[in-house]
């Protein structure tokens, strides 16, 4: 029996694309949103000290204008950095009537300004029981601890749960440890995926 739904956030309850930050970000720095792109994926460092609260919001702010050698003050920099989500309905839809027939977990890679930004944006989707925030946890998906905690406060054996993400990586860390998984993309099924796991009639 399935006791708990353990979500991701990105790409399942809301989308983003971080296109949208590079396009902005190029017109405040010397280079192309090409090469932007480049520059986030060479220094993923950074990223993941900040997704796991390793350094501050003031702290990344510096370092990435730093390295983007950008002229932007601290306020607009993270009106742009934030403004990368949309709201997926259906996937939302489909997790409120879950609720009734199971505790639900939200489990995210994401930083304080990106998930505060996201919960004023989008109120409706705090509808979770528990919350597993990597900036707070001091873990990103997929490492283990991440899903432990998460686990943790569902309150449920590993075995008892499901985790919906649509990153491989994370479900074939989840699965190590014995949880349930769906893999989501933009053709799955969520509600007959759900079906399956007894949890939507």
């Amino acid at each position: 029996m399935v006791k708990s739904v353990i979500s991701d956030l990105g790409k399942v309850i809301i989308n983003f694309d971080n296109h949208i930050f590079f396009k902005k970000i190029a017109n405040y720095c010397p280079f192309t949103e090409h090469d932007i792109a480049e520059l986030v994926f060479e220094n993923f460092e950074l990223i993941h000290y900040f997704d796991t609260g390793k350094i501050s919001p003031e702290e990344f702010y510096k370092e990435v204008i730093c390295r983007l050698k950008a002229e932007i003050d601290n306020l607009n920099f993270y009106a742009i950095y934030n403004d990368v989500f949309s709201l997926n309905p259906p996937v939302l839809d489909v997790l409120k009537r879950v609720r009734s027939r199971s505790r639900l977990i939200l489990l995210s890679n994401t930083d304080v300004m990106r998930f505060g930004f996201v919960k004023k944006k989008f109120p409706e989707i705090l509808i979770f029981d528990e919350y597993v925030l990597s900036y707070e946890v001091g873990f990103m998906k997929p490492h283990p601890q991440i899903f432990k905690e998460a686990l943790r406060k569902a309150e449920a054996e590993a075995e008892e749960c499901v985790f919906i993400d649509d990153i491989e990586g994370n479900i074939e860390a989840a699965l190590s440890l014995g949880i349930n998984t769906i893999l989501f993309g933009p053709k799955t099924d969520l509600e007959a995926e759900l079906q399956k796991k007894g949890l939507i009639l």
